[in-house]
């Protein structure tokens, strides 16, 4: 049987929703429906805070319609002495913009001016600063295994070896070696290498590094054993 609310806009309307409202939280069913559009729309004010069941259902049911709205069916209800809406949609209230105090400081203040020569060089320069990071990022990585011969079996392979590994740069990794005999007891420097391959030329490297002075006193040639992407 459908519930009936009498005289909405009366003390004692409001005081028989408030009331039903107690236990409830829509006027049928566990979920805001047709009905609870019905009552909402018979409703002239917000009820006052005196009916406090009344007002946070009317609170609750004001906010679904702005957000949602309501299509659930609901049980039916009757509302006597008011003006009844069962199927049309309730079209929310709308709240007019409020115009801005004449001596509001907020005028002062330009959100969206143009950017200043500081601001410009400093956005490009953190541009370039994401550029150059990514870029470094998508570097590759080689290992490099390097044959380094002597000029004699008198070269002193020890001083050879630091002659090696005392070239320095960005991105050259000098890893594990050992001493491999070639004949006539001559030996040769094998040598592992982790290099940036955006940062390292291994034939540069061998070129103008390891066969320059000083390090070519010791080294006579070298020759690139193996070389792999990481």
């Amino acid at each position: 049987m459908a519930v009936a609310f009498t005289n909405l806009g009366s003390q004692a309307g409001l005081q028989k929703l408030n009331e039903y409202l107690l236990t409830r939280s829509y006027i049928s069913g566990y979920q805001a429906s047709k009905d609870d559009l019905a009552v909402y729309a018979a409703l002239n004010s917000p009820p006052s805070e005196e009916f406090v069941n009344a007002a946070r259902w009317y609170t609750h049911i004001d906010a679904l319609i702005r957000l949602s709205g309501v299509t659930e069916e609901g049980k039916g209800v009757k509302i006597e002495s008011s003006a009844v809406v069962e199927d049309s949609p309730i079209t929310p209230p709308v709240t007019e913009a409020k115009a801005p105090a004449e001596d509001d400081d907020d005028d002062d203040v330009d959100l969206f001016g143009e950017e200043t020569e500081e601001e410009k060089k400093a956005a490009e320069e953190r541009a370039a600063a994401v550029k150059a990071s990514a870029k470094k990022k998508e570097s590759g990585k080689s290992s490099v295994l390097l044959d380094v011969k002597p000029w004699d079996d008198e070269t002193d392979m020890k001083k050879l070896e630091e002659a090696v590994r005392s070239v320095q740069m960005e991105g050259l990794l000098w890893g594990a070696s050992k001493l491999v005999p070639v004949g006539y007891g001559i030996k040769k420097l094998q040598i592992m290498m982790t290099i940036v391959d955006d940062l390292v030329s291994v034939d540069d490297l061998v070129e103008e590094r390891l066969l320059t002075e000083p390090a070519n006193e010791y080294i006579q040639s070298c020759d690139i054993v193996a070389f792999n992407k990481i």
